[in-house]
């Protein structure tokens, strides 16, 4: 049996879901052979399946998302792989009181992590973006990392989003020389453009406390902004504006293409790769994969449909586990996935149910066995 699943958001990390599940399995066959690989696509939580992997895990006091200084986490791995997840230094969770800061949230301690990741010996970097409090296209963390944003007097433009309407001048010239030896990959879920309809403004500002104007107003400082690095590193900024993933995590995925040379992929593909899920596929005869709530969004590039993917074409069944269902069968049938087990047919209460998560995924998992193994 191998499990591979994400966090249950809220209750159970990817880690404690893989430990209830292979609990609850072994309820019902004892002495069962069970394999965990704690998978993440790219948001919040990357990290975490990094060390749960091996990775070694470093810390980095760098810039929260208001200018508060917050402790962020990376991981790394002997040959040189960090995985550097942007929630851990520019997250919603970083947010004082919870109180959103959707035209002046920056980037800037995502740059600091990474710079930190390189000072640690990173050559290859696995950029997971997700869970951001900003909507500054990056322009933080280019910051961080030696780009130099002007305003028309010559001064540094504000932090955050709503400050790039100012912007007169981008000089990406100072930027650390390191960046160019070192591979960085964009692992995302997102495929977003920067801007417009379905741009990172208009999509995700909302999820950010952006009112409608708040969303006009970043949506046209982002597109200046594309504009101003056009003139300075030339035509592949505005191409880059048009591109998937330019919109990830408030626009940061634009920074990363325009400014790192970073490589877009869909994350959850990215961190299989990473987290070894292929050679332990190779060994499994059955699959279990599963996150909080399969839904609508599981099926656009979630951790579940991408262990579903690479579970089906190996020939082997996969089921999930879950929090609260929300597709219907026929839907998990074009995932790949035979049958989903949710916490709320056992405890129906929400709030019940988040809290006492652990036993009741012991208890869908004994089902699950004694439905497919016994």
């Amino acid at each position: 049996m191998l499990i591979a699943a994400d966090k249950f958001k809220g209750s159970l990390t990817a880690v404690e879901v893989a430990e209830h599940v292979t609990a609850g399995l072994r309820r019902a066959v004892p002495g069962l052979d069970v394999a965990a690989v704690p998978v993440a696509d790219g948001g919040d939580g990357t990290v975490a399946a990094a060390l749960a992997a091996g990775f070694t895990r470093h810390e980095a006091r760098v810039t929260g998302p208001t200018g508060t200084p917050v402790t962020a986490t990376f991981a790394l791995r002997a040959d040189g792989t960090a995985v550097v997840e942007m929630a851990e230094a520019s997250g919603l969770q970083h947010l004082p009181g919870g109180v959103f800061a959707p035209l002046t949230a920056t980037t800037y301690g995502t740059g600091e992590l990474l710079l930190a990741a390189l000072d640690a010996g990173a050559t290859s970097i696995v950029f997971g973006v997700g869970g951001s409090a900003t909507t500054d296209g990056g322009a933080g963390m280019l910051a961080a990392l030696g780009a130099r944003f002007l305003d028309a007097e010559g001064q540094p433009v504000g932090p955050g989003g709503g400050p790039l309407r100012e912007l007169a001048t981008a000089d990406l010239s100072g930027l650390d020389p390191r960046l160019a030896r070192t591979e960085i990959v964009l692992a995302s879920d997102v495929d977003n453009p920067l801007t417009g309809p379905k741009g990172a403004p208009a999509v995700y500002g909302p999820q950010k406390g952006a009112d409608e104007d708040d969303v006009a107003t970043l949506d046209a400082a982002l597109a200046h902004y594309a504009e101003v690095l056009e003139r300075a590193v030339g035509p592949k900024a505005a191409e880059y504006a048009l591109a998937p993933g330019a919109g990830a995590a408030g626009g940061i995925g634009y920074g990363a293409l325009v400014g790192l040379d970073a490589a877009f992929r869909p994350g959850i593909d990215v961190m299989l790769d990473v987290l070894g899920f292929g050679p332990a596929l190779a060994k499994a005869t059955f699959v279990i994969t599963g996150e909080g709530s399969l839904d609508e969004q599981t099926l656009h590039g979630k951790a579940p449909a991408g262990v579903a993917a690479a579970a089906r074409a190996a020939g082997l069944d996969v089921v999930a586990v879950c929090g609260r269902l929300q597709l219907p069968q026929e839907a998990l049938d074009r995932a790949g996935i035979r049958r989903a087990y949710a916490l709320t047919d056992l405890e129906p209460d929400p709030a019940r149910c988040m809290a006492e998560a652990g036993p009741l995924l012991e208890r869908a998992a004994e089902s699950l066995a004694r439905d497919f193994l016994v």
